[in-house]
This record gives C-alpha cells, structure tokens and sequence, in this order.
C-alpha cells in the first residue's frame, strides 16, 4: 500500500467512525486516493458524487442542516477548493458544520509552476477552521496523526463550524499493492472514534438579570431553534405577542407562544399607540423586514443570540444575553391581557385586509403562491424557501405551521446554491422535500439538477415563480418611477430562458401550472425531483405591495 492510498483509507475509516454520514465527492485527480478510499466505503456512509465543487458544497450544507450533523464535502485541487467558498461562508455565518475536505498537492510543488495548484491552506480564512495534515511516507506513526487529526476536524464542525481539511497527497494517486505498511493501520477497537469529545450542552450562564416589561414584543429570526423555542416559552407566560420569520416560526409555535400571522405587515407603517412597546426582545437574527428595523429603532432592543457576535446592525441594544427561559421569568412583569388582546385584534384585522385584497388579484402573484404552497405541504414536510422575494412572501402572508420544517440560506442570504441545498435538506430529512425560488435563484444553480443515473435522487418538487427577472428590486428604491429608464437594463435583467427545455435537458419533469387547479395538483407528494413553474408579470409587483401595506394600514386605524 503505497502512502497517499494508506492516508486516504485511514482519514476515511475515521470519518465513519466520528459520525460523518454524508459524504459529497467531487471527481479530480489529485484527490484520487479519497475518491476510492470513498467508494470502498460506500456501504457504511452515503456517498454523493457531483461534478460541480459550487453545487457539491451547497448539498453538504443542506445535508448538514438536515441532520443536524456535519457532512463532508472532498474536492481535488486549485479552483475546485475556491468554488467551496460561498457554501462555506453561508456554513460559518449560519452556524453549521461542514468538513472541506481538500486534495493538495505536496509542498515541493507550490510555489514551481506546477499544474493545478496555489496557495490553498487556510484559503477560507476566518470563515472556517484550518486543519493542515502532512504529507504522507512509507513509514511507522503515521496512523495515530491521521485519525487524531480528523477527530480535531469533526470536534471543531460538531460545534457548528466549517473545518477545512487540508490534505496533499504525492503521487501514485491510485492503489498499488505488493508493499507492506510499516504498522498497524487499524482504528480503536469496536469502530470507537480515536479521541471522543464531549462539547457542553448546558445552557449557558450569560442570562437576563434585569427587568422584563410586561409590554414587550419578541421577534424570532434565524439561529437555534433550542434557544427559540424556550424562550418562545417565556413570551408564553409573559402574555408577549411574537413576530417570527419562516425558519423560526415552528420553534416558536412549539414553544407555546402566540406567533402572529404576517407579522412585517403589521410593522409595516405607523403602529397605534396601544400597540407600541416597551422592549422588543430579539431572538436569533431577523434579517427580512424593514418593518422589523424601524420598530428598533423606537423602542429599546434585548437581543437573545451568540454572544460575544450578537447580531444589532444597527447598534440599539440595550442589553445583550445568550440565553432566555423559564428560568428567567422572576424578572419579567406581571402580563397585560389587554397587551396580546390589542395585538391579536390587529392580526385579525389584518389578516381579513389581506384576504380581501389577494381574493381580488388575478392569479398568480408571488403572495398567492406563497400561501397557497404552505397551504398544500403535506405534515412532515420539509420546505426551502428561496432568498429574495419567496421567503419574504411565505413571511408576509402565510400560515405558520409547525408540523412543516422551513429552512433557508440566511446566514449572507446569497442565490447561488440554493437549489443544491434544498436537495441536501430532502436527501437528509428523507421526508418529502419542496423548495420556492425565483427564476435567477434557479438559473443561478441548475448544476444542482445534475445528478449522475447512479446516485441517490432527492424527492424534491421545486417551485419556480418566474418573473423573467429580479422582481426583488421592484420593490426597492431603484423600482421608483424615477429611475424607470436605468431599471429593466440593470436591476429587472429579464432573461428569456426556457425553463422546460433546460429541464429537458437535465431529464427532470417540468410542469407549467397555469392556474391555482393545476398548481395543487403539481403539488401533490410524488417521488424523484420535479420541477413546477409558475409564469407571474413584474409589472404590477410594486403596486400590489402598496396597496397590501396601505390596506392594512387602513385596517389597523
């Protein structure tokens, strides 16, 4: 067994053996001795092989926010390890766990002109942690460094942190036979990791020691939905109304609180004075509504996130803590039945604003379908919403439900990789799968339709809301009338492409519904990954969006 083929085996029966149940492989030479070392393995992990480096490390991630455990991600050298880069920067501002496992080549060679190769150790910088392995040689010790330094890499993703594994290999690439290895290659016995580790899962001690007012609002955005959920719990008891973006509204809804429907709508202009608390209580990271930013800005902010790395952009916090439960309801204020009353007349109020305006418009909007879809999810379901205006139109108008697991990329909220991603949630929830998205979030990642005829196929249906540009930026500043000559060239960026015949090309069943009927019956659970789109017309995005903020308006005066 010569030395690149020895390590290869070795770092792979360590990742076993850590826990690592998803793998995605990239082909490449220099990564050769993993790529086999993977395929001998491929009876006691789930082997995923991807030609595109950008959509493979995308599919970890949604494997790894599925799971609840880091998966890996193995590429050759050179640009392979730099196409990683958006999915690790999601991972590290998300809080995951991936394992990067990089080919490199040996040290002799950087620095010489030689083929494929740059500076790649530590390429992520502080976005993930580096783990450098040394070249491997035909002899004794070699055995413990490896799987010592794996178990460093899992340990470290295992608390929510992208690992880089950093692993150059000399040539032969492939196996050779006949040499003898100078020791035993063999992990600890009875497939036990080579060092276990225990992280502390106690809450931790950075908890409220000040006064909670009676008349407080709590906002739920990304983060851990165990931090969300309990202290969902004390805005329970405390009679606090609750406004949660779709990745954490079923923490919320579990934890028992009052989580009100289209929540940013009913921030979304000047709230009465009965409605205008004391504090607002931030949990995670709100990123989607402006609404949510103005209320901020007027009343003060506890913020219940990461600490030290809080999320307060716009610097108003008053206090910072990383924790909240029931433990801490000695400080807050006898509740106010008159304070969630007022709240939960509004939200009728503006629910019935709502229906009355979309029961107006001609199908399909963006909200339509956005409600619709939620509407549709069978129980136990796991949804990916988009970045841009999808998950923003789940947030505006539809249902919360807590028997559907919602996930999204809103650690940088970039468009690329998201369809890879929904693939990596509906392979590692094995439930079935959806996913809303745009028409730039889906060209920005058709390789994640590309799926070998021998690999595992996500049931995964994929709604397209087609607009034929980036209707996202209607909605904003440069959507103005006034700057209506620069708009379409620049910002719209209408496309023309024909998502059928891309489809086609990808054999992946496309549907074109062209009314709420069909749209129902597209959504009906079917195996395999499926692709449904909806043709809607920008044109009237801006307006439809006034007249929704100005109709609730009206209904909360």
């Amino acid at each position: 067994m010569n030395p690149s083929t020895a390590m290869a085996t070795v770092v792979v029966d360590e990742l076993v053996r850590n826990d690592v149940r998803h793998v995605v492989l990239c082909p490449g030479s220099r990564n050769a001795p993993l790529s086999f070392a993977l395929f001998e393995a491929r009876d006691r992990l789930r082997l995923h092989v991807r030609v595109d480096e950008r959509a493979a490390g995308f599919l970890a991630l949604g494997l790894a926010r599925a799971t609840g455990r880091p998966a890996a991600v193995v590429c050759t050298s050179g640009t392979a390890v730099a196409n990683l880069h958006p999915a690790v920067l999601e991972a590290h501002h998300s809080g995951v766990g991936l394992l990067l496992i990089t080919a490199d080549r040996p040290p002799e060679l950087h620095g010489t002109g030689a083929n494929q190769t740059i500076d790649q150790r530590g390429i992520f910088g502080s976005a993930a942690v580096a783990v450098d392995f040394p070249v491997a040689e035909h002899r004794a010790g070699l055995n413990p460094v490896w799987r010592g330094l794996v178990c460093r890499g899992v340990a470290r993703a295992e608390t929510g942190r992208p690992v880089q594994l950093d692993i150059p290999f000399r040539e032969p690439l492939v196996p050779t036979f006949g040499d003898e290895w100078p020791d035993s290659l063999q992990g600890r016995p009875g497939g036990a990791r080579w060092t276990t580790w225990s992280a502390q899962r106690t809450p931790p001690g950075n908890r409220v020691d000040f006064a909670l007012p009676a008349r407080a609002l709590m906002v739920v955005g990304s983060g851990d939905p165990v931090r969300a959920r309990a202290a969902a719990a004390v805005a329970a008891k405390a009679g606090w109304p609750v406004i949660a973006e779709p990745v954490g509204a079923a923490a919320a809804v579990s934890g028992g609180a009052r989580v009100l429907r289209g929540g940013p709508l009913l921030l979304s202009g000047e709230l009465p004075d009965g409605l205008r608390p004391d504090a607002v209580v931030v949990v995670g990271r709100p990123t989607l509504s402006r609404g949510v930013r103005g209320l901020m800005d007027r009343a003060p902010v506890i913020g219940i996130g990461d600490h030290p790395q809080w999320t307060d952009p716009q610097y108003v916090a008053t206090h910072v803590r990383s924790w909240l439960d029931d433990d801490d309801l000695a400080h807050a204020e006898r509740p106010d039945p008159a304070w969630l009353a007022g709240w939960l007349e509004a939200e009728t109020a503006a629910a019935t604003a709502v229906d009355k305006l979309l029961g107006e418009q001609p199908w399909p909007t963006g909200l339509h379908v956005a409600r619709a879809l939620v509407d549709a999810l069978p129980s136990g379901a796991a949804l990916f919403l988009g970045s841009s205006n999808p998950v923003r139109d789940v947030d505006l108008v539809a249902d919360h439900r807590a028997d559907v697991a919602i996930y999204a990329n809103r650690g940088v909220a970039g468009i690329d990789g998201n369809l890879s991603t929904a693939a990596g949630v509906a392979l590692g929830a094995g439930v079935p799968g959806y996913a809303l998205v745009g028409d730039l979030t889906f060209l920005h990642d058709t390789n994640g339709l590309l799926i070998g005829p021998g690999e595992d196929r996500p049931d995964l249906t994929v709604v397209v809301l087609n607009d034929d540009g980036g209707g996202i930026f209607s909605l904003l500043e440069q959507g103005a009338a006034e700057h209506k000559a620069a708009f379409e060239r620049v910002f719209g960026t209408p496309h023309g492409v024909d998502l059928a015949a891309l489809c086609a090309a990808h054999g992946v069943p496309h549907t074109l519904a062209a009314s709420h009927a069909e749209f129902a019956a597209a959504l009906r659970p079917a195996p395999g990954l499926r692709v449904v789109e909806i043709r809607a017309d920008r044109d009237r995005l801006r307006d439809l969006h006034a007249r929704l903020r100005a109709a609730v308006a009206g209904a909360l005066r």
